[in-house]
């Protein structure tokens, strides 16, 4: 008898789809990217100009070199809220047995809102050197799927949560040029769901067709759970440049490097009761509650941002970002029981994100914000997964900065995010073919308390 259709393959697909999930919620550009959402007044400008603007104590994030412009102690708070639509239209999905028809609705809206917190803190060690420290979320993924839905052998739930910290030294060297570095240290915690459809794997085994269906065991009648958890530190820097090219304006340039995690993961899988000999479908050491490790190696960026000041009032802010993301050919999955390697292609491509902006100082207490930015997905259309159902997207955004106290002020900001509609022709073993369309968007808003002491 040969194996059966979701022996190996069931964890190496879950493990793989753990690490999918890890690698989306990393990208600057697209992707899910939590970057913006460690500042109000980043959100605001839609990036724009962030590794340039050095208001406040955010900018141990953004550029570590900004921290020269700062003085004396200071504090900011954020929290955002993230909001992620996505919302899939089934177009002639086909199961794992192309002759039975594939059953389930559309998965509900697959995007739910959550809370992204940071904090951010500044201080004088001399006149010319500055310190920093930051805590913040800077990638997260969440998408959640009804549990009867049409494609839920592919996935059903993917998580991401991460932590990262990051003190940071400036030196000012000169009245024009500051220099930065950061130190990053990122917890990351991934959880992955999908369902096993046991009766298409009784369907492919040496059972056989006739067999299974006298047994009662039909495709899409006897599923199975698969949960897969993982979570690593990795550790990486940040590097910063600031120029005060003319009174009027100045360049920041801010490079953030690799990070590579070893995702150290346990797979717990529920299976049905078959009867008889039926039952060495579910006891295959690939079914088994095991470990795995995938090592991914999350891309370096880089952003050149500018902020001119056309008059007292008016300012002009840009960006743009590059992100590394070819490093992603491959994913690799490592099986603790012995099972061979299992490898998915996954032929990313590097992103450019571009953002503009205008800041509009209206009074002495109140500055108002606007931007936009272009920000591509690293996702090709043949390699999108329900996991990462991720396209270009466009930025519109607004923000506002607030003097509450000569020490205090309060940022806000909201950014709608349009983002074109995804196509998907995604085939897994054992799961079928997911064909559809996905409309997507994304909300984000975002306060920031600033405090100097």
């Amino acid at each position: 008898m040969r194996k059966s259709g979701c022996s190996w393959s069931a964890m190496a697909f879950a493990i793989v789809g753990l690490t999918q999930a890890l690698a989306a919620g990393t990208a600057v550009a697209g992707g899910f990217s939590l970057f913006v959402e460690s500042g109000a007044a980043a959100v605001g400008n839609a990036q724009a100009g962030s590794a340039a603007l050095a208001e406040d104590a955010t900018t141990v994030f953004y550029n570590p070199a900004g921290l020269t412009r700062l003085e004396g102690r200071q504090l900011s708070l954020v929290a955002s809220g993230v909001g992620p639509s996505a919302n899939f239209s089934n177009s002639g999905s086909t199961s794992a047995i192309p002759s039975i028809p594939l059953t389930g609705g559309d998965g509900g809206d697959a995007g739910s809102w959550g809370f992204v917190p940071a904090g951010f803190y500044a201080m004088d060690v001399t006149p010319r050197l500055k310190f920093g420290a930051g805590f913040n979320a800077p990638f997260g993924l969440k998408t959640e799927y009804d549990n009867d839905w049409v494609g839920r052998y592919h996935a059903i739930k993917s998580e991401l949560k991460t932590i990262s910290m990051t003190p940071a030294l400036a030196f000012k060297v000169n009245d024009r040029l500051s220099l930065g570095v950061g130190f990053i240290a990122e917890w990351a915690k991934a959880e992955l769901t999908k369902a096993i459809d046991f009766g298409a794997a009784c369907f492919g085994s040496g059972f056989g067709p006739a067999a299974c269906t006298a047994a009662g065991i039909l495709p899409q009648t006897k599923d199975g759970r698969a949960k897969v958890e993982g979570e690593d530190w990795g550790f990486g820097y940040s590097l910063g440049a600031l120029f005060q090219v003319v009174p009027s304006t100045r360049v920041g340039v801010a490079y953030r490097s690799k990070i590579t995690h070893v995702i150290s993961g346990d797979a717990h899988f529920t299976t049905p009761n078959l009867p008889g000999p039926f039952a060495l479908l579910t006891s295959t050491p690939a079914t088994t509650n095991t470990s795995a490790k995938a090592r991914v190696t999350l891309p370096e960026t880089l952003s050149v941002s500018a902020v001119t000041e056309i008059t007292p009032k008016w300012s002009l802010l840009g960006d743009v970002t590059w992100t590394n993301w070819s490093r992603f050919d491959e994913l690799r999955v490592h099986f603790s029981n012995g099972a061979p390697d299992s490898v998915t292609k996954e032929n990313w491509h590097d992103t450019v994100r571009v953002a503009l902006a205008v800041n509009y100082q209206a009074t002495d207490v109140w500055k108002l914000r606007a931007g936009w930015a272009y920000d591509p997905t690293p996702v090709k259309d043949t390699f999108r997964t329900p996991r990462i159902p991720d396209e270009d997207r466009v930025w519109l955004s607004f923000g506002t900065n607030v003097k509450i106290s000569a020490a205090s002020s309060l940022d806000f900001a909201y950014a709608h995010l349009f983002v074109k509609d995804a196509s998907i022709n995604d085939t897994a073993s054992g799961a079928g073919t997911l064909r559809g369309n996905y409309n997507n968007h994304v909300d984000v808003i975002t306060a920031q308390l600033n405090y100097k002491f």
